[in-house]
């Protein structure tokens, strides 16, 4: 497979994690597609087993987020602006602190947009946890698992 095309399957998946902090756009489906194109394209083992894996890590987050709550995210007061915090900070998180650091990145990018906006700590912390009640957890499973989709098909092009 040509670096080209790496980078292009690169892209569709960081749309793929964007598209999960956007509500509306299917970020798991745009990360399987790319490992899809992938696999098509590189056909070996190692590619396969990722493509099934990825397929039955995404079923298993579907699942979970079916268990939570309802997204509330009108009621809460998240914002465009507050996404695109979460959304960095988990990201730069991930890659700080490979895996865990996604979910500390998330929430503290909350943290610190309502920070920006409230003030004080107490009531950014209130806030942050409120939002985390809300919507936090369902964005996060599928963040998270997209993240980790991620990461694997990393390790695998680099290191195969």
């Amino acid at each position: 497979m040509g670096v080209w095309q790496l980078l292009m399957v690169g892209a569709v998946m960081l749309l793929g994690v964007l598209g999960v902090l956007i509500p509306g756009v299917p970020g798991t489906w745009l990360v399987w597609a790319a490992i899809l194109w992938w696999a098509m394209q590189d056909q070996s083992g190692l590619a396969w087993v990722l493509l099934v894996s990825t397929t039955v890590l995404l079923l298993v987050n579907q699942v979970v987020v079916w268990q939570l709550p309802p997204r509330r995210i009108r009621e809460v007061g998240v914002t465009r602006r507050m996404a695109v915090f979460a959304g960095a900070g988990s990201i730069a998180g991930f890659f700080l602190l490979p895996v865990i650091g996604g979910v500390v990145g998330f929430i503290g990018g909350i943290y610190i947009c309502e920070r920006l906006r409230l003030g004080g700590h107490g009531q950014a912390a209130a806030s942050t946890k409120a939002v985390m009640r809300a919507v936090g957890t369902s964005v996060l499973v599928e963040l998270f698992t997209c993240l980790v989709i991620v990461g694997a098909w990393m390790g695998a092009v680099l290191g195969g």
